[in-house]
């Protein structure tokens, strides 16, 4: 079994101009200084949602990158999320946020109830961005940048324990075998 934890990061947002490649991009940077991990990007806006069977389903963790629009998440994830279901299951998901005041902390919300009920297990610590558009320069670099990055090394330091823990789990027994009682 390999060590390394294979993270796909999934874009939430598809507009056009959007920021999520901004706050996508800042993600992966933080990622890719981790060797635990090995990163890659679903992005539905470059491809549609039944591209990514393989890559969900050979990653061991995800971190979902996404907007709040009208106080939840964007319709195009929603859709790519039910597009899959064993992929999602027994695997930990973290929450990266931006948007207004809140900072997509109801978009999260919202999401925690999905990913629950295709038996993904919700990573409590995770990253927002409130007023997102004023949080980074004309590098895409936060402002604030050690603020968001001791939030980030909590969120990844909890994820490659969940995402180490439940591959072990998978790899003892099947999930869908954990429902059929002896």
């Amino acid at each position: 079994m390999s060590k390394t934890i294979r993270v796909a990061v999934i874009y939430g947002s598809v507009r056009e101009g959007r920021f999520c490649a901004t706050v996508g991009q800042w993600a992966l940077d933080q990622i890719q200084q981790h060797e635990a991990f090995s990163p890659l990007v679903i992005d539905p806006a470059a491809e549609p949602a039944s591209a990514f069977a393989r890559r969900l389903d050979e990653a061991d963790a995800f971190i979902v990158v996404t907007p709040e629009y009208n106080h939840s998440f964007p319709a195009a994830l929603k859709a790519l999320i039910d597009a899959y279901k064993s992929q999602w299951q027994a695997k930990p998901v973290a929450f990266v946020s931006y948007g207004g005041a809140a900072g997509g902390v109801r978009a999260v919300e919202h999401l925690r109830h999905v990913f629950a009920e295709l038996h993904a297990v919700g990573i409590r610590d995770g990253v927002m961005f409130p007023n997102a558009w004023e949080q980074f320069d004309e590098r895409g670099q936060p402002l604030q940048a050690q603020r968001f990055q001791r939030g980030m090394q909590t969120l990844l330091a909890r994820l490659a324990w969940w995402a180490k823990t439940l591959r072990q789990g998978r790899a003892v027994q099947d999930y869908d075998q954990a429902a059929i009682l002896d």
